[in-house]
């Protein structure tokens, strides 16, 4: 049996650990209740925030220092405005996805599609509100409010949405004025295309535009998942796009449910976040148990193991508590969010260290990495705080940004990298142990010349069976990984796309699960056993440490 102890793990990952913290600690917090500023933006389409809503839920909207660059007086062909989708769970939108080279804001509303346009009339002064008047009664009623009185609804329509949908009859052009000096408030509706459009007056400071909308959930039909997007619409359709109009506007954005400021998906996140931080403790008690009772058989590597789950505990358990304070005041205490973070850098970062090392032998075998085993800790540690970092910049940054795209991006190259490049050790044992149960298979062929050489042939015998265990223990160990991959980065993201949006926990609770069982296998498999094939060492093994002790 190889001695306890061996050597350490690379000193150089704690160097990393302090990078990703510094990172860490630099960026800005979250917050359900939004605020963004963008200054300067040659984007055609910027995404600003997606919420699920239940009944009696709301979300206001103030959009103010909308600008142009150069004005809009000089800006032939350009429509700048937002768009309100609708959809019943975290899918793509097809009709905001068609005709890419073509901006939605001059498209009519579609009759079967959850949609609402608001246009600015930068010349006249107004916002155009347009919606399908088929599905009026699945949108929410948008209110606009004035700069004098923030409770005050500007807009006061004849008829609501809902009426006109409901009473069959064919929808009439109107008009209302309730402030005829002011042009506050007008309604039309086109009747060969059933679109019903409002407008409504924004304020103009100098060429720096300035409004305030709401809406609120009214009924069980308009529960959804919500998306808001800014366009802006430069040329014309079938010419070339040289787009050279920039844009600047702050945005603030509150969105809340009846009992709580998380989206529908993300309201039972808290329990769920507490529940598996306690089966996680469990089981690293239970694994720190049989550390105890098999004392003779533990290795380091045991102990590193141990504390994967507490450290996973202790992560959720801070997950929950800044879920909690996002839930009930709208933003998270900025203390709880940076031991969060911490923790779940150190979290993922100890998660592939493990696996890597079990895939390695490092401990169990051999004490002293080679270099292919330093070099994949040099690849796989960087990355996965890199990984780590990029996330708590997605996590602290709002997702109308230029940084939030690019940090996505960077997130899934690094992860996908890292999935990689950990089972990258476990193929090369499993080569390795394939080469050497093939080379014992030759030797045991060979016939006993003498009665001296018996112990030389059951030697030979007794590698070969250690090899051919440990071959199917690592293949194991190689399906495992590859499952509890496939199950965290795909199958969890096709649930989180396609289950209804009141059910997007759903794609957190099997990612929990999947990293839960996926701990308890590897418990199982690696556990300090005399008959793990895993601990039992060949005579070469013996033989090579021998030699490394001399």
């Amino acid at each position: 049996m190889a001695a306890r102890g061996g050597g350490a793990a690379p000193g150089w990952a704690a160097l990393g650990l302090r990078l990703g913290l510094a990172l860490l600690c630099a960026g800005p917090v979250a917050a359900r209740v939004h605020h963004l500023t963008l200054r300067d933006d040659v984007r055609q389409k910027v995404h600003l925030n997606t919420f699920g809503f239940f009944k009696d839920g709301f979300m206001k909207v103030n959009v103010s220092n909308l600008s142009l660059k150069p004005p809009m007086s000089a800006a032939k062909g350009t429509e700048v405005g937002f768009s309100l989708d609708r959809t019943r769970n975290d899918g793509f939108s097809t009709y905001l996805d068609e005709e890419l080279d073509y901006c939605i804001l001059r498209k009519k509303p579609e009759q079967d599609v959850s949609i609402v346009i608001l246009l600015l009339d930068f010349t006249n002064e107004v916002v155009k509100v347009r919606f399908s008047a088929e599905a009026s009664s699945l949108l929410p009623k948008i209110s606009f409010v004035s700069e004098e009185n923030a409770t005050a609804t500007i807009t006061k329509p004849t008829k609501t949405s809902e009426q006109n949908a409901d009473s069959g009859t064919s929808l009439e052009e109107t008009e209302q004025n309730t402030d005829g000096k002011d042009k506050k408030s007008q309604r039309s509706t086109t009747t060969s295309q059933s679109i019903i459009e409002q407008q409504h007056h924004v304020h103009n400071d100098g060429g720096t535009f300035s409004f305030q909308f709401f809406f609120n959930i009214s009924s069980d039909n308009q529960e959804g998942l919500y998306s808001l997007y800014f366009h802006k619409c430069v040329g014309e359709k079938g010419q070339p796009n040289n787009d050279k109009q920039l844009f600047s506007l702050d945005i603030e954005i509150t969105e809340k449910n009846p009992e709580s400021y998380l989206s529908a998906g993300e309201i039972p996140l808290p329990k769920l976040y507490i529940s598996m931080a306690l089966f996680f403790f469990l089981s690293g008690t239970v694994w720190i148990h049989i550390l105890r009772k098999r004392r003779n058989d533990v290795f380091k590597i045991h102990w590193l193991m141990a504390a994967l789950p507490f450290t996973k505990s202790l992560s959720l358990v801070f997950h929950a508590i800044d879920y909690h304070y996002i839930s009930s005041q709208g933003f998270p205490i900025e203390g709880w969010a940076v031991v969060y973070y911490i923790t779940h850098l150190l979290k993922g970062a100890l998660l592939f260290i493990t696996i890597a090392l079990i895939g390695t032998g490092w401990a169990f075998i051999k004490h002293i990495l080679s270099d292919k085993d330093k070099k994949i800790f040099m690849i796989v540690i960087p990355l996965q705080v890199l990984a780590n970092v990029a996330y708590i910049i997605i996590e602290s940054t709002e997702e109308g940004t230029t940084e939030y795209g690019l940090w996505k991006e960077i997130l899934f190259l690094v992860d996908l990298l890292c999935c990689g490049a950990i089972l990258f050790p476990v193929v090369w044992s499993i080569r390795h142990l394939q080469e050497a149960s093939a080379t014992d298979g030759k030797d045991s062929g060979v016939q006993k010349q003498s009665r001296k050489e018996f112990w030389k042939w059951g030697s030979v015998l007794t590698n070969a069976a250690i090899n051919l265990a440990k071959l199917k223990l690592f293949r194991h160990y190689y399906v495992m990984i590859v499952c509890y991959i496939y199950f965290t980065r795909i199958i969890a993201i096709l649930i989180k796309i396609a289950v209804p949006f009141q059910w997007k926990w759903l794609y957190q609770l099997l990612d929990e699960m999947a990293t839960l069982v996926f701990f308890v296998l590897t418990g199982y498999k690696f556990r300090p056993a005399s008959d793990n094939p895993y601990l039992q060492l060949s005579q070469d093994d013996e033989d090579d440490l021998q030699m490394e002790a001399v």
